[in-house]
């Protein structure tokens, strides 16, 4: 079933596109794009209160992939 068909309002070709994209990719690109997903509304946000610290939001956007046990040992010697 299409995420549309469960929608009451109809949906536009490019959320459409975007959906049919999303579902067709391997997990490890959907959590990429959420986290990019997420990055970008919040960088959004923070221009709309004047903020340009990004930091913060960067940090818990990638935290799942910065924070294994690879990463530690590829940046332990720097």
């Amino acid at each position: 079933m299409l995420y549309s068909e469960l929608m009451s309002e109809p949906m536009s070709d490019l959320t459409q596109a975007l959906i049919e994209e999303i579902q067709s990719a391997p997990e490890p690109m959907r959590r990429e794009v959420f986290d990019f997903l997420v990055f970008l509304k919040g960088r959004r946000a923070a221009e709309k209160e004047g903020r340009e610290d990004l930091l913060p939001l960067a940090q818990s956007a990638w935290a799942p992939d910065w924070n294994t046990p690879e990463e530690d040992e590829a940046w332990r010697d720097l």
